[in-house]
């Protein structure tokens, strides 16, 4: 019998960027992680080959026009190890990162669907415990479960569980909510503290210890969105800066409406604990997790009185303006040091934690 033919080596030559993707026949754990390397494979690999006008934008959601009505609709996977952490689980995220993902477009979620793919040998107390802390949260967000799927993998072939979740709902008249409508003069305000997800996730799979316990901010965001549609409509941008942080949200902005973002570095709120554990571990906050915050693009005029409504919701009671949006530097993230210089904050490579959400 005949050796097999060796796997073709993949062809670059019509894509746009030589770096990383070039550097990497093979998938790494950095095109998973939210920064550049993501970008590239999506823009570079997917986009291409599903084309589509309602995929160019590359938002948070896809807002749709269907039968006279504006939907928005989102997917997104969770493959967190552990499955279990302070402050939510697999099935908390599931449920609030795809209800966050079309808060983000303005939408109240309405509906979700929910894949569980099992390993061969998980225990069905914990497949149990999982699901119920999915349909809570559901409940918490107001959302229902109205459809799914289940999958089971050999053993050795999963981590356990992973998860599917896919979700819609209804984007209200005159709600234009997407990163191209950045616009210089923009306030840019963060919804509270950042960094307790990751820093959270770190501390129970490494069993590293901080002197006090680190929560999750794992959260649904609808009703701190609506507080601030009710406030005004023209909401610029909103964005929840999960894998990659609030660096990789603010480049991502930058990027899409060719604008410059100026930050206060000291009024980015960081906690103590999440300070302290980033300086052992040798990570940026700016670039760790949030899986219950949002960063919001909102016009001078409107950004008073929306910062009242956030800080008079229990979500966004930490809120804090840390920046605006220019247009010096298109495209790029700059940030004023608490010593009086600047420094770019860039998009990240690949990924500081892996297996986040």
């Amino acid at each position: 019998m005949s050796p097999a033919a060796p796997a073709a080596a993949p062809d670059f030559s019509g894509w746009s960027c030589p770096l990383p993707l070039r550097d990497h026949p093979r998938v790494v754990m950095g095109h998973g992680g939210g920064g550049a390397m993501s970008a590239e494979l999506v823009e570079n690999l997917f986009v291409p080959a599903f084309g589509g006008r309602a995929l160019a934008s590359l938002g948070d959601s896809a807002v749709l026009e269907l039968g006279g009505a504006r939907l928005a609709f989102s997917t997104d996977s969770y493959v967190v190890r552990p499955l279990f952490f302070p402050g939510g689980s697999i099935g908390d995220l599931a449920v609030n990162g795809t209800v966050n993902d079309l808060a983000m477009s303005g939408a109240r979620a309405a509906y979700l669907s929910c894949g569980f793919i099992l390993e061969e040998g998980v225990e069905m107390a914990v497949v149990d415990k999982v699901a119920r802390a999915l349909g809570e949260a559901a409940r918490t967000a107001g959302v229902e479960v109205a459809t799914g799927d289940t999958k089971v993998v050999e053993s050795g072939h999963g981590d356990g569980i992973y998860l599917n979740t896919a979700g819609i709902g209804l984007v209200p008249a005159g709600v234009d909510i997407r990163p191209q409508r950045a616009t210089p003069g923009d306030v840019v305000i963060v919804s509270g503290e950042i960094g307790l997800h990751g820093v959270a996730i770190m501390s129970v799979r490494e069993g590293l210890e901080f002197g006090v316990e680190i929560e999750s901010d794992c959260a649904a965001l609808g009703g701190l969105v609506d507080a601030m549609l009710a406030v005004t409509p023209d909401l610029h941008v909103l964005r929840d800066p999960t894998r990659g942080g609030l660096a990789a949200a603010l480049n991502e902005i930058a990027a899409a409406a060719g604008v410059g973002v100026a930050l206060s570095e000291r009024a980015v709120p960081v906690p103590p604990q999440v300070a302290n554990a980033c300086a052992v571990l040798g990570l940026d906050p700016m670039y760790v997790a949030n899986e219950g915050k949002l960063v919001a693009f909102v016009p001078r005029e409107q950004a008073e009185a929306v910062l009242a409504a956030m800080r008079a919701h229990p979500l966004g009671a930490g809120a804090a303006v840390i920046g605006e949006c220019v247009t010096e530097h298109p495209g790029m993230v700059v940030a004023r040091t608490a010593l009086g210089g600047t420094r770019v904050v860039d998009l990240p490579l690949g990924e500081q934690l892996p297996r986040i959400c």
